[in-house]
């Protein structure tokens, strides 16, 4: 009997201990390792992509095409929930333009469509089609582009002229090789590139078959180069890293910074609200693919990601632990329960604009001028993602940190001078 009393006591007493408190170098080693495995899962699905190019270009076929297709759809998925570390950690905006830049003037790359227009003022190189060109004249220098390689693309053409609508590398360069042009404005339809593209000799369709390849083996390569980068960096005794774990104030904010800018500028007012406005199927992500509402759904679920200290690896398996919400939750219960409430309807509003896309109505049939559905849906997700970076805010305060500076969009902050 002595024996079951202590036994009953010592378990009353430590139910009734308090629970430790989570320490802010936890919260940023729980966001490290998020942030290593999501780069480690956009490396591996790249890597596919690029077995599946390889595939396509040594053996074309519709066949060969689509799968790439579905490889480039799939390395989607961890990129996008990746985005959440942007604007607070400079390693990633230092290289994040190498991976993600929109929009592109894609003539710069491939053919085009003539009413897609020429070279203007902004853009000597809108048309410039370096498939088609073997040289041509840069910053009154001669190019020699006779071989498309990797170092082309990234040292040469990307932003060429210092204009960033001259995108060259990364995942929309790919996608555009891939889909090709979407030619069908707010109506159904992706973009239809033959797989005849990517065929020799007489089989060829719209010239410079070889080149073309050449020029999406070299682009996919980079992609796989610019991504094992990114995902060194993270690892153990890697820069970035080392760098958000050296100042635990700083990396705390860098955390809030990228949720909030994600949340606001980049993905309410940017991604979103702006097409709505312009009623401009251009000012889809991604656009030529018709991926756009799982882009973003990807997006969304990328900033609770970091709130909540989880996520979801492509094997299923799940890294997690001490989070920001906790961290928030000693602080003040209220505005960490507010948040998580927010974030869900954020995550739940862009999942009914996926789910809807996947059902028939595509992104671009969103932005119509008159889909008042569609319209609804898009800006019922703005409005989510608005609301919950407020919520951002008040964490910060209640962290009592020095304030954020969240990314801003004209498109949020001033609508008139989108149109000027």
């Amino acid at each position: 009997m002595k024996s079951m009393l202590f036994a009953m006591t010592a378990t009353t007493a430590l139910t009734a201990l308090p629970a430790f408190a989570v320490e802010r170098a936890e919260v940023l080693d729980t966001y490290a390792n998020i942030a290593a495995a999501g780069y480690a899962d956009s490396l591996t699905t790249a890597q596919a992509l690029q077995t599946a190019v390889d595939v396509l270009l040594d053996q074309p076929s519709e066949a060969a095409l689509q799968a790439a297709r579905t490889a480039w759809i799939a390395a989607r998925v961890p990129y996008m929930q990746t985005e959440a570390y942007r604007f607070g950690n400079a390693i990633v905006d230092d290289w994040e333009g190498r991976v993600n830049a929109w929009p592109l003037d894609e003539g710069l790359i491939d053919y085009v469509e003539a009413t897609y227009g020429g070279a203007t003022d902004e853009n000597e190189f809108a048309v410039l089609n370096v498939v088609a060109n073997p040289s041509f004249t840069l910053s009154g220098e001669e190019v020699d582009a006779s071989a498309i390689t990797p170092a082309l693309l990234q040292d040469t053409l990307q932003e060429a002229d210092g204009v960033e609508a001259n995108v060259a590398t990364g995942y929309h360069a790919v996608e555009f090789l891939l889909w090709g042009q979407d030619l069908n404005g707010t109506d159904a339809g992706a973009g239809d590139r033959p797989w005849t593209d990517y065929t020799a000799g007489d089989d060829c369709t719209n010239g410079n078959c070889d080149r073309r390849g050449d020029y999406l083996r070299a682009v996919t390569d980079l992609l796989v180069t610019d991504l094992d980068e990114m995902a060194a960096a993270w690892a153990d005794g890697g820069a970035a890293r080392t760098a958000v774990l050296a100042d635990e104030t700083a990396g705390i904010s860098a955390m809030l910074t990228g949720m909030g800018s994600l949340s606001y500028g980049e993905l309410a007012g940017q991604r979103m609200k702006l097409g709505v406005m312009m009623n401009d199927p251009e000012e889809e992500h991604d656009c030529f693919s018709d991926n756009t509402h799982m882009s973003h759904y990807y997006d969304g679920l990328g900033v609770q990601n970091v709130y909540l200290g989880s996520y979801t690896r492509v094997d299923g398996s799940t890294v997690s632990g001490p989070s920001l919400s906790d961290l928030v939750a000693q602080a003040d219960p209220a505005i960490d329960a507010q948040l998580k409430t927010e974030l869900e309807a954020s995550v739940a509003a862009l999942a009914v604009i996926r789910d809807k896309a996947e059902a028939g109505m595509a992104y671009d049939q969103m932005l119509a001028r008159d889909n008042t559905e569609g319209e609804a849906l898009v800006m019922g997700a703005v409005d989510a993602l608005v609301i919950q970076t407020r919520s951002i805010e008040r964490a910060v305060a209640a962290l009592d940190l020095n304030g954020i500076a969240v990314e801003g969009s004209d498109s949020l902050d001033n609508p008139n001078a989108v149109f000027q």
